[in-house]
């Protein structure tokens, strides 16, 4: 199934986009490692199967969805592994942690949802939970162009499409979270993800930087990229 997602991205898409990628995704790891981007819109899940390489993708989606016949369809084809919205699914958990070890590539959206004002939201810090549980490193990946009103106004006019793929490099190795507990491991997780999103943050244009523009960090990146450019 992988496959064929594959050739829809990288033959048919560059068809109604044209699809910029930033920083050397030839370094990428073939296996056992998770994808973290910010979430625009629903084409952000076909996109990443532009620079990825590896034939088991986990597509976490909440069950909120289940409910409609084409998000079904489509999460059949990208093999998805649906999510019971608002509680701990511990079942899901298991399975993502066992296909990470396995060699598997997880992409994931640590806001949780789509941004409808374009600009990053705070993160959730489930995905440093499941990576640190898996010992995966997280790579941050930024998207522009991918936003739904843009994607479905250009498709309109016939215009073609504006997509940017952004990786800085980085490839963030979670912490050890199984000695801490309670408040203290909440805040280990939080700001674990939070450095996840900076990243993210440094490598998308000033606009979409959001909830993370002013963090210390972010602004500490892009002054290395412009000392080190």
């Amino acid at each position: 199934m992988s496959a064929s997602v594959r050739f829809i991205a990288r033959k048919i898409l560059p068809l109604i986009a044209d699809i910029e990628v930033h920083g050397d995704v030839s370094q990428l790891p073939k296996g056992g490692y998770m994808l973290a981007s910010n979430h625009l819109g629903r084409l952000d899940s076909l996109v990443v199967y532009y620079v990825i390489d590896n034939d088991d993708l986990i597509h976490p989606l909440t069950d909120k969805y289940k409910s409609n016949l084409f998000f079904r369809l489509v999460a059949w084809w990208l093999r998805v592994t649906w999510l019971k919205r608002g509680q701990a699914d511990t079942k899901a958990m298991r399975e993502f942690i066992t296909r990470l070890k396995n060699g598997g590539v997880m992409v994931i959206a640590p806001e949780g949802t789509r941004s409808k004002t374009e600009s990053l939201l705070k993160a959730e810090p489930g995905a440093i939970y499941i990576a640190s549980m898996a010992n995966v490193c997280i790579i941050p990946v930024a998207l522009t162009g991918t936003e739904d009103a843009v994607v479905k106004s250009r498709l309109k006019r016939f215009q073609k499409l504006k997509i940017t793929i952004t990786t800085d490099g980085a490839m963030i190795q979670p912490p050890d979270i199984k000695s801490v507990k309670g408040v203290e491991r909440d805040v280990l997780l939080q700001n674990s993800i939070d450095e996840v999103m900076c990243h993210i943050a440094a490598s998308l244009p000033e606009s979409y930087r959001g909830y993370y523009k002013d963090f210390p960090k972010v602004k500490e990146l892009l002054q290395n990229k412009k000392t080190n450019p």
